[in-house]
């Protein structure tokens, strides 16, 4: 009977210790899984309108593509394969979903599902080759990039041109999430969402117009401008040219004046000379007058002893 019991007890604790361990070995498993899932994840990298500028530097490659295309659907297994040996070929393996990025559609002029670009410190290269794993490792270990014609500054991602366009793309989804959420959200009528951008889109247009009037008028001013402005500057001018010429004459009649009165000095200073040494007409004898008043006596003294 002991015995029975001790067996009982054995058995016992031995179903225990291996449902302990099938639950530490379940617990492992769950925890190391995620680990792995998480591993994988990072081979392959995502790319987005905020962190785009990593792959100006190093080597990449990066798939553009979107959820419900067909093709795209087709290259996800062998792009996550692909990834699984960027490290081992140093190169950084990316995608983009255009969907959900606009931005970087219109940056990297997104026209055709699945599209592949290749990046070298900033060089782009279009991918055209054929769309296996073992492709994309021999484009990568025999740097078979190198016979590809690189985009043109002109369209390159981080060029003002490309810019721009991330700019459009942007603005025309922001526009449609608008039109969804007034549609969809607001239960306004599809009709009423097109009348609402039409006035936002000529008031802004008038808005904007406006701006450039004003910085045409501030940069190149109108001749009705021009003119009152250089006759504002014409008299003003003239305003000084009066003053120069008007403190240019008085300047001359000081000088004028100076002359006069050193002239007057000097015929002052003769007349005095003569005076002293002719004596001043008052002084003289006036002998002329004498003489006359002389020859009327003698002639009045001649007619009497006539007439006697």
């Amino acid at each position: 009977m002991a015995s029975l019991q001790d067996y009982k007890v054995g058995a016992a604790r031995k179903h225990v210790i291996w449902r302990t361990c099938m639950f530490l070995f379940c617990v492992l498993v769950i925890l190391k899984g995620p680990q792995t899932v998480l591993a994988k994840k990072d081979n392959l990298r995502e790319i987005t309108d905020g962190n785009w500028e990593d792959i100006l530097t190093g080597e990449w490659m990066i798939e553009f593509f979107a959820p419900w295309c067909p093709a795209c659907r087709q290259l996800q297994p062998v792009w996550g394969e692909f990834s699984e040996w960027g490290e081992d070929l140093g190169v950084n393996i990316a995608k983009v979903d255009v969907t959900e990025q606009p931005g970087l559609s219109g940056r990297f002029i997104i026209t055709s599902l699945p599209t592949i670009y290749h990046c070298k410190d900033g060089v782009f290269r279009r991918y055209q080759g054929p769309r296996t794993k073992d492709d994309f490792m021999s484009f990568i270990d025999e740097k078979k990039w190198q016979t590809i014609e690189p985009v043109s500054s002109w369209f390159g991602p981080s060029s003002f041109m490309m810019n721009t366009m991330s700019a459009l793309f942007k603005l025309s989804m922001f526009i449609r999430h608008c039109h969804n959420y007034l549609t969809e959200q607001l239960g306004i009528p599809v009709w009423g969402s097109y009348v609402i951008f039409a006035l936002a889109t000529l008031f802004s247009g008038l808005v904007l117009g406006l701006i450039l009037v004003f910085i045409a008028d501030f940069a190149f001013p109108s001749r009705r401008l021009q003119s009152s402005y250089y006759q504002r500057k014409q008299l003003s001018e003239e305003a000084r040219l009066r003053h120069q010429i008007e403190d240019e004459q008085m300047a001359d009649v000081e000088e004028d004046d100076e002359e006069d009165e050193d002239e007057e000095d000097e015929s002052g200073s003769r007349e005095d000379l003569w005076r002293k040494g002719r004596g001043s007409p008052e002084g003289r004898p006036d002998t002329f007058g004498d003489e006359a008043l002389r020859r009327r006596v003698l002639a009045a003294r001649q007619e009497e002893e006539e007439d006697t």
